[in-house]
């Protein structure tokens, strides 16, 4: 089996723990108002991979890994090439390489399930925590995720939420909250992540001759990120019975 591929960072820093080869797969059926990545949208486009390939192209870079690195499958969606993503991760698990998959939780067919299980750690992209906004900004109903999220738990499938603040859109009390009420909900969420709105995609969207449909939304600044952390932070620990 071969799958599609947009592109390869030999060594990342910020997409999952340690330092990964991040594979990023062609081909997403979601339309994010924030997407920093148009040109991995259509599907079956890209490079052509073997998943053996993948995984030998990672050994290569595996002195970097340490304790904590590893690989990791980014989008586009990855969940739409599950079988082969599968391929690849049941190769990593062999060879003692640790699997991180970064996803919308858009899909949850037989196929994912079985990637599932090969799958060290998920990076959940919670884009907002409501139906409507996922409707209106992203393209599929809010269930989905938390399908995807509820089977995770089930599984004991380590997770860090994470979510994009974009303000005018997300960045309030409630949605914080509503964060908050998932990480306690469910145990499998070990660690979370707040990450700002950046536009530097926009040359993608005018090369492309798209829209950017985000274009009049600023970007966050650092106190406004530190206040939203720290409310998170603040509003699991009321939750826990901390404070």
């Amino acid at each position: 089996m071969k799958g599609y591929i947009h592109s390869i960072q030999s060594l990342g820093t910020v997409d999952g723990p340690g330092v990964r080869f991040v594979v990023f797969l062609q081909g997403c059926p979601l339309r994010c108002g924030c997407c920093h990545n148009p040109d991995t949208w259509e599907v079956n486009e890209g490079q052509q991979y073997s998943a053996l390939e993948l995984v030998e192209k990672a050994e290569r870079f595996r002195e970097y890994f340490g304790k904590e690195g590893g690989i990791t499958l980014s989008g586009g969606e990855p969940l739409l090439q599950a079988a082969f993503a599968k391929e690849i991760f049941g190769e990593c698990r062999q060879r003692g390489i640790n699997t991180c998959l970064d996803t919308s939780g858009c899909l949850l067919d037989p196929e994912v399930k079985e990637l599932l299980e090969d799958t060290d750690r998920v990076l959940l992209d919670i884009k907002y925590t409501d139906e409507d906004s996922y409707q209106r900004y992203v393209g599929c109903s809010w269930k989905e995720p938390l399908a995807f999220l509820e089977y995770l738990n089930e599984q004991k499938v380590p997770v860090t939420l994470r979510q994009v603040i974009i303000p005018g859109l997300n960045d309030t009390e409630k949605n914080i909250r509503e964060l908050a009420k998932l990480v306690r909900k469910y145990p499998c969420i070990d660690k979370t992540e707040l990450l700002p709105f950046r536009k530097m995609c926009e040359v993608k969207y005018d090369a492309m001759k798209l829209p950017f449909r985000f274009a009049s939304y600023r970007e966050p600044t650092k106190d406004e990120m530190e206040q939203l952390e720290f409310m998170l932070d603040a509003a699991l620990d009321r939750e826990n019975g901390c404070i």
